[in-house]
C-alpha cells in the first residue's frame, strides 16, 4: 500500500484551494464543509496505522472532485481540479491492482511507480502553471484594480470639476448681471450729464431750464385768466348792446390768445430741445464737427461738476484747429469718450488743488503767489493743416484728426499706467468710479478704426491723445 503522505498533501491542496474560492465568492456554506474535510485529513494522517486508509484517501478525494465537478459555481477551477485526476487514477489502479492480482502487482510494480511518479509530476507541473496564471491574474487584477481606482479618482475629479465649473459658472453669471446692471446705471448716469449739458446750452443747468419753462407757462396761466375776464366782460357789454367795446375786448381777446399760442410754442420748443439733448445713441456714423463736439462736452464736463459739487473750480481753455474736416463718427459714443476723459482731467486737477491748496479755518483760499492753478486743455489737431501730426498717418493708416486732453494733475503711477484701460481698474475710492469708463472708450475708440494713448508724469499731469480716421 502507498505511503498516505502524498494523498494527505493532495487534500490539504484541494480543500485549501476549495476554501479560498469559496471565500472569494461568499460561499460561506462550503468553506464550512470545506474546513471539516480539511480536519479530517490532518486526523487521518495522524491515525494512519494501517495501509487500509488509503481507500479513505481515495474516497475522499474522489468524492471532492467529484463534488466540486457538479457545481456550477466552480466551473473556473476545472484546470485545477483536473491536476489531480491522473494521480487519484493511478493510485487507485495500483491498489486495486495489488488487491485483486498481487503476482501481477510485483512484476509491473516499479511501472506502477514510474506511473505514481509522473502522475506527481504532472500534479506539481499543473499547480506551478497554475500558481503562475494566479500571479499573473492577481498582477492583472491589481493592474486594473489601481485602473480602477485612477478611473475612480478621474471620476471624482471629474464631478469635482464639473462642480467648480458650474460655481464658477454661476460666479461668473452673476457678475455678468452685476455688470450689466453697472452699465445700465452708467449709461443711465451719463444720459443725465449730457441731458444736463444740453440745457446748459440754452444758458441754464436744470434750474435754469425748469425756469425757462415756468416762464411761458406763466404767460399761459396769466393770459388765460385775464381773457377769461376779458369774455365775461365782452358779454357783459353785449348784454347791453354796447357793440362797439364788445368788439374792442374781443380785439384784446385775439391778441391774449396770440401770446398764449406764442408762448405755448416757445414751453413746445423748450421741450423738444431737452428731449434732443437727452437723445440716446442711433449707432449711426455721421458727418460730425469734432470741435463742436469737444466744446460741447468740455462744457458738460464742466457744468456737471459744478452742478454736483458748488466748491469745484478749475480753469478750461480750448485749443482747436478753425480747419479740422468733419469725420464720419458716432457723436454719440464719441461725445461719451471725451465725456469720460474730460471728467478724469478734472476730477485729477480737482483732487490735486485740495491737496495743494488748502483753505483758511474761514473756508477762503490762502493768498500765495505759488498757488497751484488746475487746468484741462483740450485741443484738436489735422494732417490737413499745418499744424497737424504726422503721426495720424501712421497711427490709423489715412488722414485723421487728433484730439487731446491735457490735464495739470497729479499724474498716473507708472506702476500702474499699463492697467487704466483694463475693466473694472479704478484709483478712485469706492463708489466714486467704476473702473469702466476708460475701458469702454477705448473700446469705442477702437471701434471706430482709431486709437488712444496715454503720455503722463507724475507731478506734472496726463495726456491722452484720441486718433480718429477721417
Amino acid at each position: 500500500m502507498q505511503q498516505s503522505l502524498i494523498p494527505f498533501i493532495c487534500s490539504l491542496l484541494l480543500t485549501q484551494r476549495l476554501i479560498s474560492f469559496s471565500k472569494l465568492n461568499n460561499h460561506a456554506h462550503w468553506v464550512r464543509w470545506f474546513n471539516y474535510i480539511k480536519y479530517f485529513s490532518v486526523f487521518l494522517i495522524i491515525v494512519s496505522v494501517s495501509g487500509y486508509t488509503s481507500w479513505i484517501w481515495h474516497i475522499l478525494l474522489i468524492s471532492l472532485l467529484l463534488y466540486a465537478f457538479q457545481q456550477k459555481e466552480m466551473r473556473p477551477l476545472r484546470m485545477f481540479l483536473l491536476a489531480f485526476v491522473p494521480y487519484v487514477g493511478v493510485s487507485v489502479l495500483i491498489d486495486l491492482t495489488e488487491v485483486i492480482t498481487p503476482d501481477f502487482y510485483n512484476r509491473w510494480n516499479k511501472y506502477f511507480g514510474t506511473a505514481t511518479m509522473l502522475s506527481v509530476i504532472w500534479l506539481a507541473a499543473i499547480l506551478f502553471s497554475q500558481y503562475k496564471q494566479n500571479k499573473a491574474a492577481e498582477k492583472e487584477r491589481l493592474k486594473r484594480q489601481k485602473e480602477d481606482e485612477i478611473n475612480r479618482a478621474i471620476a471624482i475629479r471629474k464631478v469635482e470639476l464639473e462642480e467648480l465649473v458650474a460655481e464658477r459658472t454661476a460666479e461668473l453669471t452673476k457678475q455678468k448681471e452685476e455688470l450689466e446692471h453697472t452699465l445700465d446705471e452708467l449709461r443711465a448716469t451719463q444720459a443725465q450729464l449730457i441731458q444736463s449739458e444740453k440745457m446748459a446750452s440754452l444758458g441754464e443747468l436744470t434750474a435754469g431750464i425748469a425756469h425757462e419753462i415756468q416762464n411761458p407757462l406763466n404767460f399761459v396761466n396769466n393770459f388765460s385768466e385775464i381773457s377769461k375776464e376779458l369774455i365775461g366782460e365782452m358779454n357783459d357789454e353785449l348784454a347791453v348792446g354796447n357793440w362797439q367795446l364788445a368788439k374792442e375786448i374781443a380785439d384784446d381777446i385775439e391778441q391774449n390768445l396770440e401770446k398764449i399760442n406764442h408762448h405755448g410754442k416757445r414751453a413746445d420748443a423748450i421741450v423738444k430741445g431737452m428731449l434732443q439733448h437727452s437723445r440716446t445713441s442711433t449707432g449711426k456714423k455721421e458727418l460730425t464737427d469734432i470741435n463742436a463736439l469737444a466744446d460741447e462736452y468740455l462744457r458738460l464736463s464742466y457744468h456737471g461738476l459744478r452742478a454736483k459739487d458748488k466748491s469745484f473750480n478749475a480753469d478750461f481753455k480750448t485749443d482747436f484747429d478753425p480747419n479740422l474736416p468733419k469725420i464720419n463718427v458716432i457723436p454719440q459714443d464719441i461725445g461719451r469718450v471725451l465725456l469720460n476723459l474730460i471728467n478724469n482731467a478734472f476730477y485729477a486737477v480737482n483732487k490735486k488743488a485740495k491737496e495743494e491748496n488748502p483753505l483758511t479755518p474761514k473756508g477762503e483760499m490762502k493768498n500765495d503767489q505759488n498757488i497751484y492753478q488746475p487746468t484741462v486743455t483740450i485741443s484738436t489737431t489735422s494732417s490737413k493743416s499745418p499744424t497737424g501730426d504726422s503721426r495720424l498717418n501712421d497711427s490709423v493708416g489715412q488722414v485723421g484728426v487728433e484730439i487731446r486732453v491735457i490735464d495739470n494733475g497729479p499724474g498716473i503711477p507708472a506702476n500702474i499706467v499699463d492697467k487704466i484701460f483694463q475693466p473694472f481698474f479704478t484709483t478712485k475710492p469706492t463708489g466714486q468710479g467704476t473702473g469702466l469708463g476708460l475701458s469702454l472708450s477705448y473700446d469705442i475708440v477702437k471701434a471706430h478704426g482709431g486709437d488712444i494713448k496715454v503720455e503722463t508724469k507724475e507731478g506734472v499731469g496726463s495726456e491722452f491723445t484720441i486718433i480718429l480716421p477721417a
